[in-house]
């Protein structure tokens, strides 16, 4: 399998570095428009190849997409990333024509790939290119969710005082502070409820406190996070290569299920070599069936930013 990663900033060298570590990819091509960044990332990535035990073929690439031809899965990280402060929302103007411009070149050399958007705001970059490219609805992925969901079961974690690996959660709704909804209702610790450990008000500090996931990072790092998205998108892509079937929550585009249309946003769904093999549907209370619709409303309200 073949892997393109755009973007050779900490993101997507992260995800490049999971991916090859993880060992199920012959090839990871890394993009960039700087002279000589992707090239150096590829080079140093590949002297940990010894140390790292992996095989997987790292080559770095200054704007060239011929050399990204017949790609299986290509991955867009590029793009500005969130400073203290910002939203990322406030990202769109200039991310939206970077991702078009990006998606319309890898198709032009890999036109049967998967396309796994990470750049923000993540759930909008989506739905442009759902609009720009008119390919089918299941080779584009937002990887939001599946972010979304690792931070928490960190803070469920934190809370049980239980080992992460204990962990079972799950975030829908869009990539964004107040649009995300943490599953607390369904989340387990080895199967059990965690309402039986936790309190309404401890759950709803950890839902809390995972809506500022990213927000938190970005105030301690003064940039965006890199190892757990590029985590999240090596979870993906290897679920892609291995056709695991695997379930995350990722945004993609609605055709009437969970109550929504003409919107790309975060629900459950089962990846295999196709990209997005169904959507899964979850019953969902009222109130969290009127939280998805508050998020969906905030999504559409970016989407109508978009010059499309």
């Amino acid at each position: 399998m073949k892997v393109t990663v755009v973007g050779a900033g900490a993101v997507g060298a992260s995800c490049a570095e999971y991916i090859a570590i993880k060992n199920f990819a012959s090839e990871v091509v890394i993009l960039d428009i700087k002279e000589g960044f992707a090239e150096g990332k590829a080079m140093d990535l590949m002297q940990t190849a010894s140390l790292n035990g992996f095989d997987t073929k790292i080559t770095g690439i200054t704007n060239d997409y011929s050399k990204t031809a017949n790609s299986d899965v290509c991955v867009i990280t590029s793009g500005i990333p969130r400073k203290p402060g910002m939203t990322r929302e406030e990202l769109i103007g200039i991310n939206a024509g970077i991702v078009k411009m990006v998606s319309s070149n890898l198709l032009e050399h890999s036109p049967n790939t998967i396309l796994i958007i990470v750049s923000n705001p993540m759930d909008t970059m989506a739905y442009l290119v759902h609009k720009t490219t008119g390919i089918a609805k299941n080779r584009i992925i937002g990887m939001g969710g599946a972010l979304d969901s690792a931070r928490f079961k960190y803070r469920l974690a934190e809370a049980l005082e239980a080992p992460i690996y204990d962990i079972n959660g799950m975030v829908i709704g869009g990539h964004s502070d107040k649009g995300m909804i943490p599953l607390t209702r369904l989340a387990t610790r080895n199967s059990v409820p965690v309402t039986e450990f936790l309190s309404e008000d401890r759950l709803e500090k950890v839902a809390a406190d995972t809506k500022v996931g990213g927000a938190t990072l970005t105030g301690l790092l003064g940039t965006s996070a890199w190892y757990a998205p590029g985590a999240a998108v090596s979870g993906m892509v290897q679920a892609i290569a291995c056709d695991t079937h695997k379930m995350f929550p990722v945004s993609t585009l609605l055709e009437g299920e969970y109550d929504l249309t003409d919107i790309s946003i975060g629900v459950p769904v089962i990846l295999g070599k196709n990209g997005i093999e169904r959507i899964v549907k979850i019953k969902l209370t009222d109130a969290e069936k009127s939280k998805m619709q508050e998020s969906a409303a905030a999504v559409k309200k970016t989407n109508g930013l978009l010059e499309l």
